[in-house]
C-alpha cells in the first residue's frame, strides 16, 4: 500500500501534462482523423496526410482510432474555438474544403449523422472516447482523466482492488466469461517469486475486431487496465499477446508503452510505488487456436501451438511453470472505470443477473456495420436493427452468426434473444467474443454450416484426435447433404458426430466445434433434411 506521496507525484505529471496542452493547443480548434485499419483500407492514411498538410499550423491535427462506426468512415471529427463538434463521414483526401466550413461554425446546419445515431444508442465503457482522443499521446489520455485509476489501486492494498473488481461481478469477455477478481485472487494465492500477467489479444477468429479497435484507439486504457490486474494479482512482468497480422495495433501499444515508461508509470517502483510493471510485447503464432490461453503460453515459450492438458490451469502454473493471469483486452477495458466510479456503478449496468457491458462485433447484412457496446441483456433485435439498420432495402435476414465458430447459427425468429455470457440457446449457440455476422436470404443454412465447420476443420491444431479427424468428417458428411447424396440416417450419424467431438475434444476450439452443426439441425432441420435421401 502507497500514501501521500504517490499521489503528489501523480499530480506532477498531470501538470506538466497540461502545461504542455495549453501550449500546444491554446485556442486552436482541435481536428481528429480516424485512423484504425479498417478506415485505412478505405483512404483514412491519405486522409489524415492532407489534413495535416492543411491545417497542421492553424490547428491541433491529431490520428485517432476507429470510434466502431467502420460503416462510416474515414471519419473526421472537428471541434471548433467555440467548442462546436462536428461530425464528417466519409471523407475523401480531397474533401478537406468540408473541413474549413465547419471551422467556420456559422455556415454549417448540423444534423445528426448516421454514425452520430448508432453511436447515441449504445453506452459505452470499454470504448469510452476511443476514436475522439490522440491515439500515440499519453498527454491526450492523462489530461481526460487517464491514469487515475491505477494511482488509485496503488494506494490501496491489492485485496481491496480484488475485492471492489469481485464486486462489480464482470467477467472475463474473452469469451469463457470466468470471474476476473477470482482469477487474480487464485494467481495472488498461490506461492511464487514470480508472476505473470498476459493480455490476450490474439483475436484470431473470423468476425471479430474489437481487440483492435481497443490497441489502435485506447492502448493507454489497455496498459492501464492491465498494470491494475497485475498489481491486484501480485504480477510484475506484463505480456501483450498481439494478433501477428495486427501492425498497427502492435505499432500503437509500442508507443504507448515507451511513454508510459518514459514519464514513470512502468518499469520498476512505478510512480515511487513498491510495484515493478515490466512490460513486453509479443506477437501471436498465427492460428485461431492461438487464443485459447494454454496454446498461447505454448507459443510463448516457443513451442508448437497447441494446447495444454488441464489442469493444472494457468493461474497455477502457467507461462514458465508461474502463477500467470491471462485476461482478454475488453475485460481489462473496463477495469479502470471500475476502479474508478466504484464496484455498484459497474454493477448497476446490465439486466440485473449479467453486469456491464458487451462489445459486439456487428457485420454482415446490415446498413451500419462496425463495433457496438451494449450492456449485457440488449437482444439481438435491437443491436442488428436499431443500432445496426436491418438489412438493406430489398433484403431479409436468413441467418444470423452469434459468436464465431466456435457457436452456432439463429434463425430470423430468435431476433429478441438478449445477449449474456455463456450459451444464448440449449443448440449449442453462444455468446463467445461478440460476433455476430448477419446473412441475407442470399445465403442458405447449409452453406452457412458448411463455412464454420471447414473452417474448423482447417484450424484443429491436430493434437487431440477427436478434433483432428472429427471435424473434417464432419466436412465431409455435410458435403454429401449438398450433393444430394447423404441419407437421414447419415444425418442422425452427423449429428452424434458433432456431439461426439465436442464432449471428447481437448480444448475450447474442438468442444465447440459441433455447435455449428447442432444449432443448424435444431433451427433449419427442415432445410436440411430436405437436402438428404429417404
Amino acid at each position: 500500500m502507497t500514501d501521500a506521496p504517490l499521489q503528489t507525484r501523480f499530480q506532477e505529471i498531470v501538470n506538466s501534462v497540461r502545461d504542455r496542452l495549453s501550449l500546444a493547443r491554446s485556442d486552436r480548434p482541435k481536428i481528429a482523423v480516424q485512423v484504425g485499419h479498417c478506415g485505412a483500407s478505405i483512404g483514412a492514411s491519405e486522409v489524415a496526410h492532407a489534413v495535416a498538410e492543411r491545417f497542421s499550423d492553424t490547428a491541433s491535427v491529431i490520428t485517432a482510432g476507429c470510434d466502431g462506426a467502420c460503416f462510416a468512415g474515414p471519419s473526421v471529427v472537428v471541434t471548433s474555438k467555440s467548442g462546436h463538434v462536428y461530425r464528417l463521414d466519409y471523407m475523401e483526401p480531397d474533401g478537406i474544403g468540408r473541413i474549413e466550413r465547419a471551422l467556420e461554425d456559422d455556415v454549417l446546419i448540423v444534423h445528426p449523422t448516421a454514425a452520430e445515431d448508432f453511436i447515441g444508442y449504445q453506452h459505452r465503457i470499454a470504448l469510452e472516447n476511443c476514436g475522439f482522443l490522440d491515439a500515440e499521446s499519453i498527454d491526450d489520455y492523462i489530461a481526460h482523466g487517464g491514469y487515475s485509476a491505477l494511482v488509485k489501486a496503488l494506494q490501496s492494498d491489492p485485496a481491496d482492488v480484488i475485492r471492489e473488481v469481485k464486486d462489480s461481478r464482470i467477467r472475463g469477455r474473452g469469451g469463457a466469461y470466468f470471474p476476473a477478481g477470482l482469477k487474480w485472487e487464485s494467481a495472488r494465492g498461490f506461492s511464487a517469486a514470480r508472476r505473470y500477467m498476459i493480455v490476450n489479444c490474439e483475436e484470431g477468429e473470423p468476425g471479430l475486431f474489437k481487440d483492435r479497435h481497443l490497441m489502435e484507439g485506447a492502448p493507454h486504457r489497455l496498459i492501464e487496465g492491465a498494470c491494475i490486474a497485475a498489481y491486484a494479482s501480485d504480477a510484475t512482468d506484463i505480456i501483450f499477446y498481439i494478433n501477428a497480422e495486427a501492425n498497427l495495433s502492435a505499432r500503437r501499444m509500442e508507443v504507448a508503452i515507451r511513454q508510459a515508461r518514459e514519464i514513470g508509470l512502468l518499469g520498476e517502483n512505478a510512480l515511487g510505488a513498491e510495484h515493478d510493471f515490466n512490460v513486453a510485447i509479443r506477437r501471436g503464432a498465427g492460428g485461431y487456436v492461438c487464443g485459447e490461453e494454454t496454446t498461447l503460453i505454448n507459443t510463448i515459450e516457443g513451442f508448437r501451438r497447441e494446447p495444454r492438458i488441464r489442469p493444472p490451469y494457468p493461474v497455477e502454473s502457467g507461462l514458465w511453470s508461474r502463477p500467470t493471469v491471462i485476461n482478454n483486452a475488453e475485460t481489462l477495458a473496463s477495469v479502470p472505470f471500475i476502479i474508478s466510479n466504484g464496484a455498484e456503478a459497474y454493477a448497476q449496468i446490465g439486466d440485473g443477473t449479467d453486469t456491464g457491458t458487451k462489445i459486439i462485433n456487428l457485420s454482415g447484412a446490415v446498413r451500419r456495420p462496425g463495433l457496438i457496446e451494449v450492456p449485457l441483456g440488449t437482444t439481438l433485435r435491437e443491436i442488428i436493427n436499431d443500432i445496426g439498420g436491418g438489412p438493406p432495402d430489398g433484403s431479409s435476414i436468413n441467418v444470423i452468426g452469434v459468436g464465431g465458430p466456435s457457436s452456432g447459427i439463429f434463425p430470423a425468429s430468435m431476433l429478441d434473444t438478449p445477449i449474456k455470457p455463456g450459451f444464448l440457446h440449449e443448440s449449442g449457440v453462444m455468446l463467445g467474443a461478440g460476433a455476430i455476422i448477419v446473412m441475407d436470404d442470399s445465403m442458405d443454412a447449409l452453406s452457412v454450416v458448411r463455412n464454420l465447420a471447414q473452417y474448423n476443420a482447417n484450424e484443429s491444431c491436430g493434437k487431440c484426435t477427436p478434433c483432428r479427424e472429427g471435424t473434417p468428417r464432419m466436412v465431409e458428411m455435410i458435403d454429401s447433404m449438398a450433393r444430394g447424396t447423404a441419407t437421414k440416417d447419415d444425418i442422425d450419424e452427423l449429428s452424434n458426430l458433432a456431439r461426439l467431438v465436442n464432449d471428447a475434444s481437448l480444448c475450447g476450439l474442438g468442444q465447440a466445434a459441433g455447435n455449428p452443426i447442432l444449432s443448424g439441425l435444431h433451427f433449419f432441420r427442415d432445410e436440411l433434411i430436405s437436402k438428404a435421401k429417404s
